[in-house]
Order: structure tokens, then sequence, then C-alpha cells
């Protein structure tokens, strides 16, 4: 009996250790997988905050926990299982898939550099207005979880490229991971922008002079933030979006250019201090550039078509 008790411990111990080893490369791949997938992420943050512009600030938070469920509901119940099904019958989909998306991201770019060389002098206020008498909350959670719906899918195609190797268990564990740590990451990151300007009213109407001149300083920010996560946001979109693109037509060898693109950078960044630094800024600015003629073509044809409009 004693033995029989050691045996049934040590096969207890034994499956905890393979537990923990399978935690930890579900830890490690869900972190590879994650750091893939940024640039859509920064987009993702920078393109939600529009959607609460303009409700009272009682409901803003309340509307980005809506979107919030939307996301893991898009995440977890929709694109999750889609995406193991694909990796299991057809892998070979999961570069195009992957190209069609990075395709998507420099259009998306495109359009919106498009309206910033315009000059559209609407102010936020006027838009927050303008969404605020026009726009039911209702619509404007639908449109928010619809606009989720693309950027998660592009998310999580990323992150199951780089577990395709790994078993199905792995995979399916890895991209639950991503997609809940990255859904808390982006809308917990919105909810604080979004009430940084009411943190800082309250901090202005009281306290010390310091409390109150950062407080007053919060609030003069938070437009001058809200228009840079707009650009950054677009100049993600069209540097991820031309990576994906870029190493997709490598994979299919057309092209060559996303490797001569590499090799250039190599070249000049080699002799310079800090060369791994400037190597991937100069791919970066390579791949953005090549996904803004990209997306820049994609509009121009798009705009052809009878009865097209600008979505912007």
């Amino acid at each position: 009996m004693p033995s029989g008790l050691f045996a049934l411990l040590d096969d207890v111990a034994t499956i905890a250790k393979v537990a923990a080893a399978s935690i930890d490369d579900v830890g490690a791949a869900a972190s590879r997988a994650g750091v893939k997938a940024a640039g859509v992420v920064v987009d993702d943050t920078a393109v939600t905050p529009r959607y609460v512009t303009g409700f009272t600030p009682d409901r803003e938070l309340p509307i980005i926990w809506r979107i919030t469920k939307g996301s893991l509901f898009n995440k977890l119940i929709l694109i999750l299982p889609a995406l193991l099904l694909l990796s299991a019958l057809a892998q070979w989909a999961i570069t195009p898939l992957l190209m069609v998306g990075g395709a998507y991201l420099c259009f998306e770019g495109a359009e919106k550099a498009l309206h910033a060389l315009r000059k559209d002098t609407t102010s936020l206020a006027e838009e927050a207005e303008i969404v605020a008498d026009k726009t039911h909350e209702e619509a404007m959670v639908t449109g928010a979880v619809r606009t989720d719906f693309i950027l998660s899918a592009e998310i999580m195609v990323i992150a199951l490229n780089e577990v395709l190797d790994e078993h199905l268990l792995l995979r399916g564990a890895t991209l639950a991971v991503v997609a809940v740590a990255i859904t808390i990451a982006v809308y917990g990151v919105v909810g604080l922008i979004v009430k940084m300007d009411d943190i800082g009213l309250h901090m202005a109407k009281r306290g010390s002079r310091a409390r109150q001149a950062v407080g007053r300083g919060l609030v003069a920010l938070m437009p001058r933030l809200l228009g840079a996560l707009a650009t950054i946001g677009t100049a993600a979109m069209l540097w991820v979006g031309g990576q994906i693109f870029l190493h997709g037509l490598d994979e299919f060898h057309i092209g060559g250019i996303g490797h001569a693109l590499h090799d250039f950078a190599h070249r000049v960044a080699g002799g310079l201090p800090g060369a791994g630094a400037w190597e991937w800024l100069i791919n970066a600015a390579g791949a953005g550039v090549f996904g803004l003629a990209l997306g820049a073509v994609i509009v121009g044809v798009l705009h052809l078509l009878p009865g097209r409009k600008t979505a912007h």
C-alpha cells in the first residue's frame, strides 16, 4: 500500500512537472506571438478612443467595457476556433490570409494619410459634437466591435503564424493567452486614456498648486495625445501591413523586395553605433513606404469602382 501511494505521488509530481513545462511553453510562445503583433496592437489602441469621444464621462467606461466584451467574443469564440481549424486542415492558407490582412492595413493607413494631407480642419471637439448628436451609443459600440474584429483577426493570424510548428493544444492555449492578454492591455490603456482628462480636472480643482498645475497639464495634453495616437496608429498600420505583405511575397519567392530591403538595411547600419536599432529603423521605414505605396494603389483602384466612396 505505501509503495502504491508513493508511486501515485510520483505520477502526480511527474504530471505537475509536465503541466508546468507546458505553461512555460505557452507563456514563451504567447510572448513571441504578442511581440510580432505589437504594431497592430498599437493601432488597435489608437483607433478605439474615437468611439467614446463625445459621450458623457459616466458612459465612457461602460462603453469601453462593452467593447472589451465584444473583443473577447471576437477573439475567443469566433476567430480562435476558425484559426485552429484552418491550421489543422489548410496551413497553406495562413500566408495568403496574412497578406490579405496586411493589404487591408496598408489600405486603411493610406486612406488615413490621404485625409491628413487634405488638412481636414474639423477639431476634436467638433467631431465629438457630431458623434454625440448623430450617432447612438449602440451604433458606436457595434462599429467599434466590428473594427476590433478586423484588427483582432490580424493579431490572431500573426500569433498563429508564430506557433504553427507546435501541437494543436499548445497553439490553442497560446492563442487564448494572446487574446486575453492583448484585450486587457489594449482596453485597459484605452480606459486610462479616455479618463485622463477627468483625472486632470479632478486634480486641477483641489489640492496644492503643484497638483493643480499637473491636473491642468493633463487636460491640455489630452487633445495632443489623441492626435499623436492617431499618427502613431497610421504609421503602425503602414509599417506592419507593408512588412506582412513583403514577408508573404518572399515566402512565395516573388520580387525579393523584402530580402533586398533587409540586405540594404544591414549594409547601411553595419558600421553605425547601435547597428541593430538602425537596421530595425531602416527596415521599418522601408516597409512603411512600401505599405503606403501599396495602400495608395488599393485606394486608387477602389475609388475607380462605380459608386465607391471613401470610407473615412
